[in-house]
């Protein structure tokens, strides 16, 4: 008896978690012929094309990157936000960060191990799965030198920006004629007393 009552609470809790469990995901529509990729860059596999206007389901969407892990037609995958929207306020919004929280969608990250154990095991391109995910950290690494690269690069800028404006200054100064009073009485140039 004690048996027939764990498994009526165990169905019970079952049935109440299960629509907690679909509220998680979020429902949305593909803007344009998307691929869905198996994984979050244009570098990944296609893993299907997402037709224009189709529903598709989002898990959940990297906060480092505009990628969000979507389903459609059965199977799973990754399309970028800017393919993407949801309705937001009785309205279309794209999926970006911005909207992440508003709409209920959780920020996930990416491990090619256990996604593609998890959805892509009778895929060609699952057998070189330690191929991608080598790749995977090599783009990583690349994108960390490019934003670091980014910043020197920006702060040279602003840098250069700032000396320039100075040396105007410095040749506004030296163009100006000996005695010439620039606030003042403009009668008395080009001799000012």
């Amino acid at each position: 008896m004690r048996k027939y009552l764990f498994s009526a609470a165990a169905a019970l809790c079952a049935v109440v978690a299960a629509p907690s469990l679909a509220d998680a995901a979020v429902r949305g529509h593909s803007t344009a012929n998307v691929n869905m990729r198996s994984g979050p860059s244009t570098s990944y596999p296609a893993v299907t094309v997402i037709p224009a206007g189709s529903p598709v389901t989002i898990y959940g969407c990297m906060s480092s990157v505009n990628w969000c892990d979507v389903a459609f037609s059965g199977g799973r995958g990754w399309v970028s936000g800017r393919y993407v929207q949801a309705s937001y306020r009785e309205r279309r919004v794209y999926i970006g960060p911005q909207y992440y929280r508003p709409l209920g969608i959780p920020t996930v990250t990416f491990e090619i191990g256990n996604y593609w154990d998890r959805h892509y095991r009778g895929r060609d391109f699952y057998r070189d799965r330690d191929r991608w995910d080598r790749d995977r950290r090599d783009w990583d690494r690349d994108r960390r030198d490019r934003d670091r690269g980014d910043w020197d690069r920006d702060r040279d800028r602003d840098r250069d920006r700032a000396d320039r404006d100075r040396n105007r200054e410095r040749d506004r100064d030296f163009r100006r004629p000996r005695g010439a009073n620039p606030g003042g009485d403009a009668n008395c140039f080009p001799r000012c007393p």
